[in-house]
């Protein structure tokens, strides 16, 4: 399989360089420091994999990828891991790796790039639509959460709590952010603080909300679209 590294740490594009020499089925065909040339360079050649940074002067991995019309298998190196959860929006990243790269991380990821088709019914650069759960990035793993079972979430700074009947989760993100990855059809943004999953609601009162005894505010024109989406006697 062929590939290229992209990243503007020389040591980092060293580091992933003498990782894939340990794979006989890899062959690293060029490495860039600047996304800008390896965009030219796609331009000509046909790869399989790019090792791809998150973090670049003026062009960040993200970037990049939305200038792929049907980009390769991408694996995302990076010393952030709080970019988990954008990162597996996009049928053509298959894999996450947090700086520093373990040799056992590394080659999960190649096994991963080695057995994982890439959908091709879609544009391969654009997000996935999932209706049923959506991922979050917690303590460098990936957790998996029914949608159906969140009730609440609630702003907390730069954080946001995610309440399902099972447990609550303190992710790194924002209501707006994670507003998108909703249903709209369920979930509404009752508050500046808080989205409400409408089915689970058990009190309206005045200006109010309970949801398994969490009374929640709710701004007067949060309230009207409410009344549309009930089913009101």
């Amino acid at each position: 399989m062929k590939c290229i590294i992209i990243d503007d740490d020389e040591i980092s594009r060293l580091i992933v360089k003498q990782l894939c020499v340990g794979y006989p089925n890899i062959q690293v065909l060029e490495e860039f420091s600047d996304a800008i040339e390896a965009i030219k360079y796609l331009n000509n050649t046909t790869i399989d994999i790019i090792f791809l940074d998150i973090y670049m002067p003026s062009f960040s991995g993200f970037d990049f990828i939305q200038t792929l019309k049907t980009p390769p298998k991408i694996i995302l190196t990076t010393t952030d891991r709080n970019f988990a959860l954008k990162a597996f929006e996009y049928h053509c990243i298959i894999d996450y790796l947090v700086k520093p790269i373990s040799k056992e991380r590394f080659s999960k990821a190649i096994e991963k790039a080695t057995i994982k088709e890439i959908p091709n019914t879609h544009n391969l650069s654009t997000p996935l639509d999932h209706s049923d759960y959506l991922y979050v990035s917690l303590d460098r793993r990936l957790i998996k959460i029914d949608i159906s079972k969140i009730y609440l979430v609630e702003a907390n700074g730069d954080y946001i709590n995610i309440k399902t009947s099972e447990k609550t989760y303190i992710v790194h993100s924002t209501l707006k952010k994670i507003l998108e990855k909703l249903p709209p059809s369920t979930f509404l943004k009752i508050h500046r603080s808080f989205i409400i999953n409408i089915s689970e609601i058990e009190d309206i009162e005045d200006n109010s909300i309970l949801i398994k005894k969490n009374v929640i505010p709710m701004s007067r024109g949060s309230k009207k679209e409410l009344m549309k989406r009930i089913n009101l006697l």
